[in-house]
């Protein structure tokens, strides 16, 4: 059987076609999500000392905390969900995303690594994050900066091989802005605004610190 992907040469023995619409698919994601997002803003205001923007942090890093280790981890370890006869819903995410960029489809080898690096480490990181903003560690930035750069490296490389290996992955250019570019970007542009607020935390910090030597 013939599978939707491209480039259509593609070769996926066994292919499953999809079996949930892509309503099917985005509704419980989006839905989850913005539950998530709720649930930790409520909790974060009975936080003491923390700032709107702090609050909002926390929301980031444990959604894309629990991305990285639940919807990205079972992409790393579910080699075969193209070909599930009984998939189950993050198997059915994966061929939906695939529609944007079939090497994942296709286990690529540079994204199943950036994938697998990215839920490994990546993940748990962002949940420390969080942990960290909530209870005033000194870490708390050093931390965000590092989690940032592993990111945003990450979406370099995912680029970047993606143009090297010819650029023709998705299946229109709905997918390719929606999927490739569109949900790949608040990876980019977010970890980006964070890394440049905890550098300014920090350099802030140490300009205190050495202002009290000089009294």
């Amino acid at each position: 059987m013939g599978h939707p992907y491209a480039p259509a040469e593609l070769q996926l023995p066994g292919y499953v076609p999809l079996q949930l619409s892509q309503g099917q698919i985005l509704a419980p994601y989006l839905g989850a999500s913005l539950l998530l997002v709720l649930v930790i803003w409520l909790v974060s205001g009975k936080c003491r000392g923390l700032s709107k923007t702090d609050r909002l942090l926390m929301c980031w890093w444990e959604f894309t905390g629990l991305t990285h280790i639940i919807i990205e981890g079972t992409f790393v370890f579910a080699p075969g969900f193209f070909r599930k006869e009984n998939p189950n819903f993050f198997n059915e995410l994966w061929k939906e995303y695939s529609k944007g960029d079939s090497r994942y489809v296709a286990r690529d080898t540079a994204t199943l690594t950036v994938e697998a690096i990215t839920a490994a480490l990546e993940g748990p990181a962002s949940l420390l994050a969080v942990y960290a903003i909530a209870t005033h560690k000194s870490y708390s930035h050093i931390l965000q900066i590092a989690v940032c750069l592993g990111q945003l490296y990450g979406c370099l490389v995912y680029f970047i091989t993606a143009y090297l290996d010819g650029f023709n992955f998705w299946v229109s250019p709905f997918y390719f802005w929606a999927y490739f570019i569109g949900a790949n970007s608040f990876w980019v542009w977010i970890p980006t605004l964070i890394a440049m607020r905890s550098w300014k935390k920090i350099c802030a910090a140490f300009r205190a610190e050495e202002a009290k030597k000089t009294k």
